[in-house]
């Protein structure tokens, strides 16, 4: 069964909570997204390689816009001159690897 084909089929069974049908509202009324929208992107899954200068402000919009399930990929530790362009990482996160 095809990627597609899967989020058709289980995003029907996916419940939106209460408190994600507050927090998702203005993604909601949106006409190209609605409640079923919605639910395929809680339903979805999304590979990200890198987590870098592009890969962090992906990152942010994809778990910002509800996808159900991001995993990273990335071999690279945090360094500080990562920290002005990189900004899902703090001076905490030096040495810790960036996935």
């Amino acid at each position: 069964m095809s990627y597609l084909s899967r989020i058709a089929a289980t995003y029907k069974d996916t419940i939106l909570s209460e408190e994600e049908l507050i927090y998702y509202a203005k993604h909601i009324l949106l006409p190209g997204v609605g409640a079923i929208g919605q639910k395929k992107l809680k339903a979805s899954r999304v590979l990200v390689v890198g987590a870098g200068g592009l890969g962090c402000p992906v990152l942010q919009a994809l778990v910002g816009a509800g996808v159900g399930r991001v995993t990273i990929v990335d071999g690279d530790a945090v360094t500080l001159g990562n920290l002005p362009r990189q900004w899902l990482f703090d001076a905490n996160n030096i040495g810790v690897n960036k996935a």
